[in-house]
Formats: structure tokens, C-alpha cells, sequence
């Protein structure tokens, strides 16, 4: 994982490969409700094969011909996966839901219904996984050694780690975005969306890249797939605007910058705040991921920070799994910690040559961060392993907002991607 170094569980690892198959990655979300049946909002649980949350939604938006800002739904789910989610329509009819839904490539309607309340990001308790790991030798074995990894991270939790959907992949890059932001650059920002080849993409996507590297936004929007929609979107406001002026400013990359969903746009600074993150999370864990450092800023389960405890106190609810070490996700307002761990979290800063003031982002204000502190570790619950004829398959449940890699890195240790 990306910028992550520090092991806690001490098993070889069961190697192997995962998410061979679509199939081989199932998701599910853990709501914290579940509609009630009535009321002017309608809910629909569906299953999507292959689908990233977003293009579901964008496609659904359009199919309806509805404001985007109607649409909701709790959390991103992966896209190399078969995913279980509730998506939420306000103020719309389940009628004219029937009328289309069979007409969605790779996306199955399980359960049409209303609701009083709206959906919105973050409403869910966490998510269940099913993962089958491929390609292992002697699979009962590795069963066993899968099974007791999972029961040390589920005795002292799993580094909290950001997996590489945060960041993208093969083209993991969604962090420098962030960065050239952070920075103030907004040509710069643009440019390492829509250019910057990767060696591992398809050639034709590489000749695309290169042709906006190469100051050839027409051919670079005649030649990037349909596919590519989050960069033609933005190419697009870029020829419009190089119609209008003969060079292309701040305002123009600001313009297509705007030009994306916001749940798209807002991810560049967290992904370079993810980047920071998971360094400090492997500096922080390797002092112990499940005990109180002289100097640490702790949360309770609610996020919220523990003020007037004894390090006695704290440790007692570490132990309980009722609070937790953090690190910073850095920005421009967020409080670094003391003593050696705030030594820590500074060096992180200063390798990086950025300052938590930078975080504000003054040319695109509302992309920026104040911050926050997060747990360093998260619970894992309900886990299970067991070797099948295709290799291990391996069950457990886990927080929103936490990665299933950050918990199969553990046992595989490596190839969780």
C-alpha cells in the first residue's frame, strides 16, 4: 500500500493474488438504517459488477434526467468488485425507477423502496467483505496462518491504513493531483490528471496523455476513450476556453477544475492528505499500534478528542477498543501531537517540504482542508478463513471509511491491491 511500511502481525504471509475475478471481492454495506418504506424519497439497494459508485450514479442522473444534487449514497465502493449499496433519489417516484432499471450495464436492482429521510455520505456503520485470495500453494495451510493473523488484528486492531483505490491504480496518482494543488499550481493540478502517462497504461490512453503534455488538448480530447469521462469533461472546458483566449490562465484551469462532480474534485487534497497519513500511521505503529505514547492525541469511537483522562485512563480504553491513537490528516488547522510523537509528525511535514498552511489552497478555496486527526487503527469483527479448491477465502467486517487491503496486507503481506 501505498506509503505504507509497518507490519503488526509477525505470520510469513500467505502471498497469493486477489481480485482475479470480480467475484473473488465482494462487498456489502452495513447501513445505519434501513428505509422504512414510505416517504418522498426513494432508496435502491443494487448490486454493481465492475461499476465504479459514481459512473452509477452520473448514469442515473442522466437516464432521469435529474440534477445530479439529487442523487445520494453512503460511500465509493470498489469497482473491481461485486458491491451491495443503498443510492438515494430525493423527491422522486419509485415508479419511474421500474420503468428503467434493467437497462444499467452491470448493475442489478434488489430492492426498490421509499424513505422519510434522505441518504447522504458517511450514513453506514461499516462494510462486510467476502475476498477469495488465489494462487496459494497448500491452502489449508494458509488458512491457519490467515486465521491467526486476523485474530491479532482483531485483538489490537489494523493499521488504518489508505489502500490504493484512494489513490488510483494502476495509475496512482489521484495524491500528486493533490499535491500540485496544495502547492497553488493550478496548471499543474490539471496537467497531472489529464497528462502524465503511466507506464502500465494502455497505449492508446499513453498517446492521449502525451498529446496534452504536448500542448495538443484537441488531439488529446480526440483521442482519449469515451471512457476517460472525468478527463474530457475537463478538456473540454480547457477548448472552450483556449477559443476564448489566446492563453490558458489560472481561470481556465480553475474553470475545469469546476467542470467535475465534487465528489471527484474534493478527493485530490484528501488523496495527498492519505499519502501523508499512512507515513505517519507507519511511524506511529511502529512505537505500538495499541498503546498510549506520552504526548498522543487519542479519539473516542465518535471521533471526538479526549481531553481530561489519565494516560492510566486511556490506556484502559485503548484496551476496550473505546479510543484510539491518532494521526494527522494534515491541513491547515489540524493540531500535531507532542513529544516524540509530534517530532514525528513534523519530520513527515518536512520531507515533504509543505506546511499545514498550505493546505487552505487560496486559488480553489473550497478544494482545501482544515484537517483532522484519525484513528491510527480501526476493529475488525465477525472474521473467518477457510481453504477452498480456488485457494483462501477469507470473511470480516470492518468501519466505514477503513480499507479491506490494509486488513489482506496483513495476512498476505503484499499483493493486496
Amino acid at each position: 500500500m501505498l506509503n505504507a511500511e509497518t507490519y503488526i502481525t509477525d505470520t510469513e504471509g500467505i502471498g497469493g493474488r486477489i481480485r482475479t475475478k470480480y467475484e473473488d471481492f465482494y462487498v456489502e454495506e452495513i447501513p445505519e438504517t434501513v428505509p422504512s418504506g414510505k416517504g418522498p424519497n426513494t432508496w435502491i439497494w443494487i448490486e454493481k459488477v465492475g461499476r465504479n459508485t459514481l459512473d452509477v450514479v452520473l448514469d442515473m442522473a442522466r437516464d432521469l434526467h435529474l440534477d445530479r444534487k439529487r442523487m445520494g449514497f453512503a460511500g465509493m465502493k470498489d469497482k473491481k468488485a461485486v458491491t451491495r449499496q443503498w443510492l438515494c433519489i430525493s423527491n422522486f417516484e419509485p415508479e419511474q425507477i421500474e420503468e428503467i432499471k434493467d437497462q444499467f450495464h452491470n448493475v442489478e436492482f434488489l430492492k426498490i423502496t421509499q424513505n422519510q429521510k434522505k441518504l447522504r455520505i458517511g450514513q453506514l456503520i461499516g462494510n462486510k467483505f467476502r475476498i477469495l485470495i488465489r494462487e496459494i500453494e497448500d491452502p489449508e495451510s494458509a488458512a491457519c496462518v490467515a486465521q491467526n493473523a486476523l485474530k491479532k488484528l482483531e485483538e489490537v486492531g489494523t493499521p488504518n491504513y489508505y489502500g490504493w483505490q484512494r489513490f488510483g491504480k494502476p495509475r496512482s496518482n489521484t495524491h500528486l493531483v493533490g499535491k500540485a494543488l496544495v502547492a497553488n499550481d493550478l496548471a499543474k493540478t490539471v496537467g497531472a490528471y489529464i497528462g502524465n502517462p503511466h507506464p502500465e497504461e494502455p497505449e492508446w490512453i499513453k498517446v492521449a496523455r502525451t498529446a496534452y503534455d504536448e500542448g495538443k488538448l484537441e488531439k488529446s480530447y480526440e483521442l482519449m476513450p469515451t471512457g476517460m469521462r472525468y478527463e474530457r469533461m475537463m478538456l473540454r472546458a480547457l477548448l472552450k476556453e483556449q477559443r476564448k483566449k489566446e492563453t490558458l490562465d489560472d481561470d481556465s484551469y480553475r474553470k475545469a477544475l469546476l467542470s467535475l462532480p465534487k465528489p471527484l474534485s474534493r478527493m485530490f487534497v484528501h488523496a495527498y492528505q492519505s499519502f501523508l497519513f499512512n507515513k505517519a500511521v507507519s511511524e506511529r505503529t511502529a512505537m505500538s499500534i495499541n498503546q498510549f505514547v506520552e504526548g498522543d492525541i487519542v479519539i473516542d469511537n465518535e471521533e471526538h478528542l479526549i481531553h481530561d483522562a489519565s494516560p492510566e485512563e486511556l490506556q484502559e480504553m485503548m484496551d476496550s477498543f473505546q479510543a484510539h491513537p491518532t494521526a494527522p490528516l494534515y491541513g491547515s488547522k489540524v493540531p500535531l501531537a507532542g513529544g516524540k510523537v509530534g517530532e514525528m509528525e513534523k519530520a513527515v511535514l518536512d520531507e515533504e517540504k509543505v506546511s499545514l498552511e498550505e493546505f487552505i489552497c487560496p486559488k480553489m478555496p473550497k478544494l482545501g482542508s482544515h484537517g483532522l486527526r484519525r484513528a491510527i487503527r480501526f476493529k475488525i469483527w465477525d472474521v473467518y478463513a477457510k481453504a477452498t479448491d480456488e485457494g483462501v477465502l477469507t470473511e470480516f467486517s470492518i468501519p466505514k471509511g477503513c480499507y479491506a487491503t490494509a486488513v489482506l496486507r496483513e495476512v498476505m503481506k503484499g499483493g493486496a491491491i
